[in-house]
């Protein structure tokens, strides 16, 4: 069973262009079909599209919702805006969403989200770590989610498949925070003869994460992490060690899809 994760930056290349690659980044993460696929960054009018592009059954959670400005917008709208340019709008309009995309080998039975960066939560954690006024600021200016499915395999395993988006600010700690917190709500889901997933873009290097490096503890049992933001992390079955993508793997033409390679587990 392949288990793959991939921020797709909005469907920009490296650099970004006007255009959007969305629906190519889609149909080549899923053309060798993966069983698992998390995604991250996926704008708002995407969403809809996955299932088309993919084959695959789509979970989506909207993070940060379409906006005009302050006011509230639609998916559509907020993609015939950002058609004027893909690459310098990027979410200014469209907001962005997390996926978990399921191969036919896989049912979905149970989904839930989680806020990770909910006001009470850094309400928290501004006063624990002593946080300036611009980082809370800046904390609260993009909602951040993990999603959560629950699902069987063909085979009669049971997984439960966490996706997560971590803030991106400078400091560690807030990303540090939120994984955290998406490892506690995907630990008190599991049950003890179920696979746990944690996957997504962790937005903290394991250099500088005491969760990245206590998750691969005895007392959490996840796999061994990956040196890069991105990670699929297992409990409860063998895996191999993680793969990252080469960047000739996600060439287009010339381009360089996204910001980010594709990370993947095989389990064993």
């Amino acid at each position: 069973m392949l288990i793959r994760t991939w921020n797709l930056f909005h469907g920009n290349a490296v650099p970004p262009e006007p255009a959007s690659y969305l629906e190519e980044a889609v149909r080549l993460a899923t053309s060798d079909a993966p069983d698992v696929l998390c995604l991250q960054e996926v704008p708002a009018w995407g969403l809809e599209r996955l299932g088309e592009w993919s084959g695959m059954a789509v979970y989506g959670e909207i993070a940060a919702p379409p906006r005009l400005g302050p006011f509230p917008s639609t998916a559509e709208l907020g993609h015939r805006l950002t058609r004027l340019n893909y690459g310098f709008l990027r979410s200014a309009f469209s907001g962005q969403a997390n996926a978990i995309l399921l191969g036919p080998a896989l049912t979905g039975l149970q989904t839930h989200a989680l806020h990770l960066n909910s006001r009470r939560f850094r309400k928290a954690q501004e006063r624990m770590l002593g946080l300036d006024a611009v980082t809370r600021l800046a904390w609260a200016k993009e909602r951040r989610v993990c999603q959560i499915v629950r699902a069987r395999a063909a085979d009669g395993r049971r997984f439960v498949i966490a996706n997560l988006h971590a803030t991106g600010l400078p400091d560690d700690r807030l990303a540090d925070a939120e994984v955290l917190r998406a490892a506690s709500l995907a630990d008190g889901l599991a049950g003890p003869d179920e696979i746990c997933v944690l996957a997504g873009d962790f937005n903290v290097r394991p250099e500088r994460s005491r969760t990245l490096a206590d998750l691969s503890e005895s007392d959490w049992g996840f796999s061994e992490v990956s040196p890069q933001l991105d990670q699929v992390l297992l409990r409860g079955a063998r895996a191999a060690a993680a793969a990252v993508w080469p960047a000739e793997r996600r060439l287009l033409g010339a381009r360089l899809l996204s910001d980010h390679a594709p990370v993947e587990v095989e389990l064993r």
